[in-house]
Protein backbone atom coordinates (compact mmCIF):
# COMPACT_ATOMS: atom_id res chain seq x y z
CA UNK A 1 0.00 0.00 0.00
CA UNK A 2 1.31 3.18 -1.01
CA UNK A 3 -0.45 5.44 1.15
CA UNK A 4 0.12 4.18 4.64
CA UNK A 5 -1.66 6.51 6.65
CA UNK A 6 -4.95 5.46 4.92
CA UNK A 7 -4.30 1.69 6.11
CA UNK A 8 -6.76 -0.28 8.36
CA UNK A 9 -5.10 -2.77 10.51
CA UNK A 10 -7.50 -3.18 13.29
CA UNK A 11 -9.70 -5.87 13.07
CA UNK A 12 -12.84 -4.20 14.55
CA UNK A 13 -12.48 -1.10 11.53
CA UNK A 14 -11.83 -4.16 9.10
CA UNK A 15 -15.16 -6.18 10.26
CA UNK A 16 -16.66 -2.26 9.80
CA UNK A 17 -15.88 -2.00 6.41
CA UNK A 18 -17.21 -5.45 5.70
CA UNK A 19 -20.36 -4.97 7.35
CA UNK A 20 -20.78 -1.96 5.47
CA UNK A 21 -19.61 -2.77 1.98
CA UNK A 22 -22.62 -4.79 0.50
CA UNK A 23 -21.12 -5.50 -3.02
CA UNK A 24 -17.67 -6.87 -3.78
CA UNK A 25 -16.16 -7.11 -7.19
CA UNK A 26 -14.64 -10.37 -8.02
CA UNK A 27 -11.96 -10.35 -10.33
CA UNK A 28 -11.31 -13.42 -12.99
CA UNK A 29 -8.89 -13.82 -15.92
CA UNK A 30 -10.12 -16.17 -18.65
CA UNK A 31 -6.83 -16.84 -20.58
CA UNK A 32 -5.33 -13.76 -19.61
CA UNK A 33 -8.30 -11.22 -20.64
CA UNK A 34 -9.76 -9.72 -17.00
CA UNK A 35 -13.66 -10.29 -16.54
CA UNK A 36 -14.84 -8.56 -12.97
CA UNK A 37 -18.53 -9.16 -11.58
CA UNK A 38 -19.95 -7.79 -9.08
CA UNK A 39 -21.86 -9.90 -6.62
CA UNK A 40 -23.27 -9.99 -2.88
CA UNK A 41 -21.34 -11.69 -0.50
CA UNK A 42 -21.15 -13.02 3.40
CA UNK A 43 -17.93 -13.05 5.22
CA UNK A 44 -16.10 -15.11 8.16
CA UNK A 45 -12.97 -13.85 10.03
CA UNK A 46 -11.96 -17.40 11.91
CA UNK A 47 -8.66 -17.29 13.00
CA UNK A 48 -7.31 -14.41 11.13
CA UNK A 49 -8.41 -15.96 8.40
CA UNK A 50 -11.07 -14.13 5.99
CA UNK A 51 -13.13 -16.11 4.15
CA UNK A 52 -16.13 -14.86 1.77
CA UNK A 53 -19.47 -16.60 0.34
CA UNK A 54 -20.83 -16.15 -3.15
CA UNK A 55 -23.67 -17.31 -4.83
CA UNK A 56 -25.12 -17.45 -8.18
CA UNK A 57 -27.49 -19.49 -10.59
CA UNK A 58 -26.40 -22.58 -11.28
CA UNK A 59 -24.35 -21.80 -14.04
CA UNK A 60 -23.05 -19.19 -16.17
CA UNK A 61 -19.90 -17.60 -17.54
CA UNK A 62 -18.22 -16.88 -14.39
CA UNK A 63 -18.14 -21.04 -13.29
CA UNK A 64 -16.55 -21.81 -16.98
CA UNK A 65 -13.91 -18.83 -15.89
CA UNK A 66 -13.54 -20.47 -12.52
CA UNK A 67 -12.99 -24.09 -13.65
CA UNK A 68 -9.78 -22.62 -15.67
CA UNK A 69 -8.22 -20.52 -13.25
CA UNK A 70 -9.21 -20.77 -9.67
CA UNK A 71 -7.15 -17.55 -8.71
CA UNK A 72 -9.35 -14.28 -8.02
CA UNK A 73 -8.96 -11.08 -7.16
CA UNK A 74 -11.74 -8.96 -4.75
CA UNK A 75 -12.56 -4.93 -4.18
CA UNK A 76 -14.94 -3.41 -2.51
CA UNK A 77 -15.61 0.10 -1.14
CA UNK A 78 -18.43 1.97 1.24
CA UNK A 79 -18.89 5.51 2.30
CA UNK A 80 -18.14 7.02 -1.02
CA UNK A 81 -18.09 10.79 -0.25
CA UNK A 82 -17.04 13.43 -2.81
CA UNK A 83 -15.46 16.46 -1.87
CA UNK A 84 -14.39 19.87 -3.04
CA UNK A 85 -11.49 21.89 -2.78
CA UNK A 86 -10.43 25.20 -3.76
CA UNK A 87 -8.50 23.97 -6.89
CA UNK A 88 -8.85 20.86 -9.20
CA UNK A 89 -5.65 19.19 -7.24
CA UNK A 90 -7.78 19.56 -3.70
CA UNK A 91 -11.16 17.94 -5.08
CA UNK A 92 -11.41 13.88 -3.85
CA UNK A 93 -13.18 11.21 -2.37
CA UNK A 94 -13.83 9.94 0.90
CA UNK A 95 -14.20 6.31 1.33
CA UNK A 96 -12.94 2.92 2.73
CA UNK A 97 -12.47 -0.43 1.21
CA UNK A 98 -10.74 -3.99 1.49
CA UNK A 99 -9.09 -5.59 -1.68
CA UNK A 100 -7.50 -8.80 -1.75
CA UNK A 101 -6.36 -12.45 -3.82
CA UNK A 102 -7.27 -15.94 -3.27
CA UNK A 103 -8.69 -18.63 -4.76
CA UNK A 104 -12.08 -19.32 -5.16
CA UNK A 105 -13.93 -22.98 -5.12
CA UNK A 106 -17.29 -24.02 -5.75
CA UNK A 107 -19.31 -25.52 -2.82
CA UNK A 108 -20.46 -29.17 -3.73
CA UNK A 109 -21.45 -30.08 0.29
CA UNK A 110 -24.95 -29.29 0.84
CA UNK A 111 -24.40 -28.83 4.51
CA UNK A 112 -21.67 -25.91 3.60
CA UNK A 113 -23.40 -24.59 0.85
CA UNK A 114 -26.19 -24.10 3.83
CA UNK A 115 -23.60 -22.31 6.29
CA UNK A 116 -22.07 -20.08 3.26
CA UNK A 117 -25.70 -18.93 2.37
CA UNK A 118 -26.76 -18.22 5.97
CA UNK A 119 -23.10 -16.31 6.35
CA UNK A 120 -24.16 -14.61 3.15
CA UNK A 121 -27.64 -13.86 4.95
CA UNK A 122 -26.12 -12.64 7.76
CA UNK A 123 -23.73 -10.72 6.26
CA UNK A 124 -26.35 -8.82 3.65
CA UNK A 125 -29.23 -8.60 6.00
CA UNK A 126 -28.12 -8.37 9.65
CA UNK A 127 -30.64 -10.89 9.85
CA UNK A 128 -30.01 -15.46 10.65
CA UNK A 129 -31.89 -17.64 7.94
CA UNK A 130 -31.60 -21.21 8.08
CA UNK A 131 -31.43 -23.09 4.36
CA UNK A 132 -32.22 -26.62 4.07
CA UNK A 133 -30.63 -28.59 1.04
CA UNK A 134 -33.82 -28.09 -1.29
CA UNK A 135 -33.44 -24.20 -1.23
CA UNK A 136 -29.38 -24.71 -1.51
CA UNK A 137 -30.07 -27.11 -4.39
CA UNK A 138 -30.97 -24.18 -7.05
CA UNK A 139 -27.71 -22.18 -6.32
CA UNK A 140 -23.75 -22.55 -6.89
CA UNK A 141 -22.23 -21.00 -3.55
CA UNK A 142 -18.67 -20.18 -4.08
CA UNK A 143 -16.57 -20.26 -1.23
CA UNK A 144 -12.80 -17.54 -1.45
CA UNK A 145 -10.17 -18.44 0.38
CA UNK A 146 -7.63 -15.25 0.92
CA UNK A 147 -4.31 -15.16 0.62
CA UNK A 148 -3.95 -11.63 0.93
CA UNK A 149 -5.85 -8.76 1.56
CA UNK A 150 -5.59 -4.81 2.92
CA UNK A 151 -8.01 -2.49 3.89
CA UNK A 152 -8.25 1.36 3.61
CA UNK A 153 -9.59 4.39 4.71
CA UNK A 154 -9.06 8.40 2.87
CA UNK A 155 -11.42 10.39 5.52
CA UNK A 156 -12.81 13.47 4.97
CA UNK A 157 -9.77 16.74 4.94
CA UNK A 158 -9.26 19.04 8.15
CA UNK A 159 -10.84 21.95 7.55
CA UNK A 160 -8.14 24.80 8.47
CA UNK A 161 -8.24 26.09 11.67
CA UNK A 162 -9.83 29.52 12.11
CA UNK A 163 -7.90 32.16 12.46
CA UNK A 164 -8.65 34.63 15.62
Amino acid sequence: MRKREREVTDLAEIRSILDQCKILHLGLSDDGQPYVVPLNYGYLIEDERLTFYLHGATEGYKYEVLKKNPKVSFAMECNAVPFEGKTACQYGMSYRSLMGKGTAVLITDPEEKQRGMSVLMKTQTGKDFEFNEKLVSIVNVIKIITDEYSAKQRPFPQAPAARE
